[in-house]
């Protein structure tokens, strides 16, 4: 079934293209008897209009990219969900593509984005990438792009982030005004710059209470998964079977090691304190209950879309707009698992 064009409704009532398309828009200057005439039939033939033109009119698709590394993590799905609510509200659509913790994957989206005329591109870095060749492609376009959570810190975009070397300090702070003296890190891949920072919070809080650091109680996740903390958590307690605390990257791999400790009936919080980074639901329902870190996914979604809409009115009113970084707040939330 072909789509029905403005040029068909024109010649089937014997008026002009332009008459037509005015009488769609209401234009004062064409009759009402022709604009009923010409809605009537645009109704009747199921005239929708050619999206593709109006963009090129406007200059406008009127939808975002968003590249996410996964869905299925609460912290992004609770992202999505704040993008999706601010996009409508706004007049927009949203692209999502997950790039699945690959490079590759997140160039050929990179590239799909661009090539679809997005307006502007929300994105969450790989764990493999940082400022590569499709981040400065993006840029060079001068295409509006966010960055959020996992960002490259030398890209020229605008970015919103919490400050993770500092959270990572709070919670391993914590371990240690709970009595923690030999406290592990189970840390997320080398390359992100939120583990990085994470693992830079935690080695600092040792510093500060004179605490060695000991890189043998450093655990380095690849897929960052429950498993790998259950499985670092085995390793740890047969190389390590006097460690006192464990500080997670994720509460998804604390809960691991909540799991291995249930197990193994080891006994948390009295032989060993965890604490968790995200505050995710299951850390409510589990046993005992998870200490986290509470990091505004909701609050980031939305901050991120309108430091992206700002952008794109300055691109549409051809105004110079200048990088913005938004750093949002963290808190500790103290449960059973960390307390005396």
């Amino acid at each position: 079934m072909k789509d029905i064009t403005l040029k068909e409704i024109a010649t089937t009532l014997g008026i002009s293209i332009t008459t037509v398309s005015k009488a769609l828009k209401n234009y004062p200057d064409v009759s009402e008897k022709t604009k009923n005439a010409v809605k009537e039939l645009a109704q009747n033939l199921n005239y929708t209009p050619n999206s593709f033109a109006v963009n090129l009119r406007t200059k406008e698709s009127k939808t975002i990219g968003l590249i996410i590394p996964e869905v299925t993590h609460h912290f992004f799905s609770n992202i999505i969900n704040a993008i999706i609510d601010e996009a409508e509200k706004n007049g927009y659509l949203v692209i999502i593509l997950q790039s699945n913790e690959k490079l590759e994957l997140e160039k050929k989206q990179a590239e799909l984005l661009i090539n679809k005329r997005v307006d502007g591109i929300l994105m969450s870095l790989s764990n493999e990438s940082n400022n590569d060749t499709h981040i400065q492609e993006i840029i060079k376009r001068k295409i509006p792009l966010v960055m959020f959570d996992k960002i490259a810190k030398l890209a020229k975009c605008s970015k919103v982030v919490i400050d993770d070397q500092k959270a990572g300090f709070d919670a391993t702070q914590h371990l240690i005004d709970n009595g923690c003296r030999k406290i592990a890190h189970i840390r997320g891949p080398l390359n992100p710059q939120n583990s990085i920072d994470r693992y830079l919070g935690y080695k600092k809080a040792l510093e500060k209470n004179n605490i060695p650091f000991d890189s043998k109680l450093v655990y380095v996740c690849e897929k960052v998964s429950f498993e790998e903390g259950y499985e670092f958590t085995k390793q740890l307690f047969e190389e390590h079977p006097d460690v006192d605390g464990i500080f997670a990257i994720t509460d998804l791999v604390a809960v691991g090691s909540l799991a291995y400790c249930n197990e193994q009936k080891i006994n948390v919080p009295k032989e060993v304190k965890v604490i968790g980074f995200s505050n995710w639901f299951m850390s409510q329902v589990i046993t005992p209950k998870l200490s986290t870190i509470e990091q505004p996914s909701h609050e980031m979604g939305i901050t991120a879309f309108n430091l992206l809409l700002e952008e794109m009115a300055a691109r549409k009113e051809e105004v110079e707009f200048t990088p913005k970084t938004i750093e949002l707040t963290t808190q500790i939330i103290k449960r059973e698992s960390s307390l005396n």
